[in-house]
């Protein structure tokens, strides 16, 4: 199989597959892009909104400052910051003020009695930004003395008498900050997963039930094609409806086409039968001539007539909608036969039960049990039993069997080939198998012979169940 081939017959994803993948696809970029974009901004409005009392903090350590005239800055104590979390020990909210020196070193400080004896809450980057830049606030992170996570806020300053500045620095707890934003993002997951999860519960169930008509209407036309029902006449909505117009269209053609077809087979059934029934009467006299005519016209007959079913029953076969119910046809079939060799002592029965149904037109169905039951009471020595029973893919199987003398392999192979007599003093043209094998091909089934549980021959015809 080339690969053109196997991609032309891989299984496309249905529609409402590609749907949910869609949907789910989505979902994630929804719920996952949601809540990152929802947490950034809350995190980074919460910071700002820490760093605006890091600034008022840092406006205000200026006014607690003092300037010796030797340069030596000192603080005032009534002017420092009122916030009673700076005199708490390792409380999470701290400042300083440190001397810078001339060589960018960094001097004598104040600070905040709630760093009590820990480090200063700034690293040297920072401090040399805010150094670079006087009268700048610049913003970084830090580990404070009780190892929290820290917002750290940085000013230079330039205070009279003074050549190097002054450094500010104000620091706060941000963990409940940061606690806030992975609380957020928690509830975040949870309820968007279950609004995403619900939603795509819901589209599902609305695919389903929006998917169910077509489901109907599949059903509608595999029931038309077994015969159960002649067009698509249910119940659908407004949106299937067209479909099925046109679908109904689409079948009211195809049996026209049938019809026609027919209707064509039989008018050149009858323009070639009249001519070859005129030569045949002309052929009467006992000259080597008349016996060639007379033998000639006789396998055109039967050729014609061969080639004539074969295309009616092909006709028939491209028929929608068709089904015959076997044991009718069979029960039909055993009264006739058995009233034909009523006087040979044969006794033909059936064992087929009703509502046994194929896919076939009746009269194709009688065409190929009647040639196949006329056939076994030609050759059986007594009895003839005609039996259904349910084969593979879908087949019913219909044996008839006889306690004749049976055949061969050979003769088995033989027989159902077209214009073979197994024996030349019987009547006939030889092309009664042959057609059966024939019809049952047209009809997606098959014509088998085999060995009788009589003794005989089993014939076997296999028909699709309806």
């Amino acid at each position: 199989m080339s690969e053109h081939t196997r991609h032309a017959t891989r299984p496309k994803l249905s529609l409402s597959r590609r749907l949910l993948i869609g949907a789910i696809v989505w979902s994630i970029i929804a719920v996952v892009g949601g809540i990152v974009a929802m947490t950034v901004s809350y995190r980074a409005q919460t910071i700002r909104l820490l760093e605006q009392e890091l600034d008022s903090t840092l406006i205000t350590l200026p006014r607690a400052l003092e300037i010796l005239p030797d340069g030596r800055v000192v603080d005032q104590e009534d002017r420092l910051p009122s916030d009673v979390r700076y005199d708490l020990p390792l409380s999470g909210r701290y400042w300083a003020m440190v001397a810078v020196g001339a060589d960018g070193s960094f001097g004598s400080d104040i600070r905040s009695q709630s760093l009590w004896d820990g480090p200063l809450p700034f690293d040297i980057e920072l401090a040399n930004e805010a150094l670079a830049d006087p009268g700048a606030t610049k913003y970084g992170n830090a580990v404070g003395p009780a190892d929290e996570r820290l917002r750290v806020a940085a000013k230079s300053i330039i205070v009279p008498n003074r050549d190097n500045p002054i450094l500010l620095i104000s620091a706060a707890d941000r963990e409940a900050t940061d606690e806030g934003a992975n609380q957020l993002r928690l509830l975040l997951l949870i309820s968007m997963t279950f609004l995403a999860g619900g939603t795509l519960i819901a589209l599902w169930v609305g695919l389903r039930l929006a998917l169910l008509p077509f489901r109907r209407v599949q059903l509608h036309i595999s029931q038309i094609r077994s015969g159960q029902r002649a067009k698509l006449d249910g119940e659908y909505p407004i949106e299937v409806i067209p479909l099925t117009h046109e679908l109904n269209k689409l079948l009211d053609n195809n049996r026209s086409i049938v019809e026609r077809a027919q209707m064509h087979v039989g008018n050149l059934a009858h323009a070639l039968k009249t001519p070859l029934a005129v030569l045949r009467n002309e052929a009467t006299g006992s000259t080597p001539l008349d016996d060639v005519v007379r033998r000639q016209t006789e396998a055109m007959r039967a050729n014609v007539e061969h080639y004539l079913k074969r295309a009616q029953a092909a006709a028939r076969a491209e028929a929608l909608g068709v089904r015959t119910e076997v044991k009718p046809v069979v029960d039909g079939l055993v009264r006739l036969l058995n009233r034909l060799f009523e006087a040979s002592n044969i006794e033909v029965s059936s064992s087929v039960s009703p509502n046994v149904f194929v896919r076939i037109e009746q009269q194709d169905l009688e065409e190929m049990l009647g040639n196949i039951m006329e056939n076994a009471c030609k050759w059986t020595k007594s009895r003839v039993e005609v039996s259904a029973e349910a084969g593979d893919n879908a087949l019913m199987l219909i044996h008839v069997d006889d306690n004749g003398d049976g055949l061969t392999d050979e003769e088995m192979a033989a027989a159902v080939k077209r214009g073979v007599r197994l024996d030349e003093t019987a009547p006939g043209t030889g092309l009664g198998l042959a057609i059966v094998a024939d019809i049952a091909e047209m009809n997606e089934g098959r014509f088998t012979l085999s060995e009788s549980p009589l003794g005989g021959l089993r014939a076997t015809i296999g028909l699709r169940r309806s």
